[in-house]
């Protein structure tokens, strides 16, 4: 998970939600601009990054990019749902 906020700000979250992994800080939304996630249809002051989910390889190929259902960004109700199917149409190997 990558996130455009600050790493305090990323530490309260995963507190409040009881997150147990890591979350990369972008707050300059340099790694966010060069992967595109950046709403730049907005004033810089109110640009944030799209809910985009990245599959990379094992060789560190990007192999599927979801955008959501109309390309701003995905639904975080259905995001693990929609993880695992895409995961299984890759042929991803379960453990």
């Amino acid at each position: 998970m990558a996130s455009v906020d600050t790493p305090e700000d990323n530490k309260r979250f995963a507190a409040e939600h009881g997150g147990s992994f890591a979350i990369l800080s972008d707050p300059t939304k340099e790694s966010a601009m060069a992967y595109g996630t950046i709403r730049t249809d907005r004033p810089p002051a109110q640009q944030f990054a799209a809910r985009f989910t990245f599959y990379i390889g094992p060789d560190g190929k990007i192999l599927a990019i979801d955008k959501g259902p109309r390309g701003t960004g995905v639904a975080a109700q259905t995001a693990g749902q929609d993880v695992i199917t895409k995961l299984d149409e890759l042929g991803v190997k379960k453990k």
